[in-house]
């Protein structure tokens, strides 16, 4: 039986490269990068090498960029770190109602500690309108934070548009790009962001390891404290294997990036095109045009997604229905909620997310099991009218 990975939204493979490039890193090179020795020279250049190469997948400078864990904590630095520090001058946070859990959680969190959020509604389309972000800023407004592209549904956020915005009523602007670092064009400058969030194991490098861009004079408190490794911003020996497969990742990500989404966007209007002409009753979720070149989200009528991801896995096809970091959750999608969708539509959701292994033949089986899937599940459904 084929097995066919089409979920990497959730994750990505590790790539040969990254992992050929760490290995030294778990054995002969072991050094503590604060060692001042040989071994810790060693082990912080490697350091330093990969700080360069996430920078230059964000026109950054190295001397902006602080390695975590991963996203979560990436944009638990950011957002708990500016809000805390600079509280003095207002309490007041805008997000949007789309936002990946690491983000809705910390803002919640937030509120515990007398800070207010407003949450921003989306398009149909998953869209955040300009004009709502404009109307949503008051006086007190200390920190914007809308996400690059969703996780679910593959919208583009118009951020440069709200960097220009944020940076006239000098409010500081985050934005939590876990799903675009190395997937599309990411420039932290024309972009006007003062915070950005990555995670390695989304751009086939290693989980575990994740960045955040902090631009030069940006007030932040650090939020784990310890010895100081980071500079100051990120307590914690750094883990260097990880570090290394990041900065190898963004390298190849970097370099690969314009063939690569080419690519992804042919075989995503296959695909697309393919489902909505032979399936009844379904749609796509999302902006049609501003989405992640590897992303499809479809609606089906009358079907459960999460037995639609049973029959596709048992004909090994991997896919998600909605967030994967949530997927074991029986309530409806946040995401499709709000774009709209009635609960019983949201799942009837299908996440597909397209890598650089899949080719064309892959997505034409995937079509074809999906077809055989949805019919069969339709014939049971005691949800389809007669």
């Amino acid at each position: 039986m084929k097995r066919i990975y089409m979920d990497h939204a959730a994750t990505t493979p590790l790539a040969p490269e990254v992992l050929e490039a760490m290995i030294p890193y778990f054995s002969k090179r072991y050094g503590n990068p604060s060692s001042l020795h040989s071994f810790g020279r060693e082990a912080r250049e490697a350091v330093d090498d990969a700080r360069t190469e996430v920078a230059a997948l964000l026109n950054a400078e190295p001397s902006e960029i602080y390695f975590t864990s991963g996203g979560t904590e990436s944009d638990n630095l950011a957002i708990k770190g500016i809000a805390r520090k600079n509280k003095k001058k207002g309490r007041h946070i805008i997000t949007t109602s789309i936002e990946h859990p690491a983000v809705l959680e910390v803002c919640k969190a937030l509120t515990r500690e007398g800070f207010e959020v407003t949450y921003l509604p989306v398009t149909r389309e998953g869209l955040v309108e300009i004009g709502a972000v404009e109307e949503a800023v008051r006086e007190d407004t200390i920190l914007i934070s809308v996400m690059h592209a969703n996780n679910e549904i593959g919208t583009i956020q118009p951020l440069e548009e709200i960097g220009r915005l944020a940076g006239e009523k000098e409010i500081y602007f985050h934005t939590d790009g876990v799903q675009t670092a190395g997937k599309i064009p990411v420039d932290v400058n024309s972009l006007g962001l003062d915070a950005f969030s990555l995670s390695g194991h989304k751009l086939y490098g290693p989980k575990g390891a994740g960045a955040l861009y902090k631009r030069k004079g940006v007030r932040i408190e650090s939020i784990q404290q310890g010895g100081g490794h980071e500079r100051g911003m990120r307590s914690g020996t750094e883990n260097v294997p990880g570090i290394v497969g990041l900065g190898r990742a963004a390298r190849i990500a970097e370099e690969n990036m314009a063939v690569e989404s080419e690519r992804m966007r042919s075989l995503q209007d296959r695909m697309r095109g393919w489902v909505l002409k032979n399936i009844e009753e379904s749609w796509l979720n999302g902006h049609p045009v501003k989405r992640l070149p590897s992303n499809l989200n479809f609606g089906f009528r009358y079907i459960e997604g999460e037995s639609l991801l049973l029959y596709l896995d048992a004909k090994g096809v991997a896919a998600s229905t909605g967030s994967a970091c949530s997927s074991k959750k029986l309530a409806a999608s946040h995401v499709l909620s709000a774009i709209g969708l009635s609960p019983v539509e949201s799942h009837g959701s299908l996440r597909i997310t397209l890598g650089m292994a899949n080719t064309e033949e892959e997505v034409d089986y995937a079509c074809r099991a999906i077809f055989d899937s949805v019919k069969r599940l339709r014939e049971m459904s005691a949800m389809r009218p007669e």
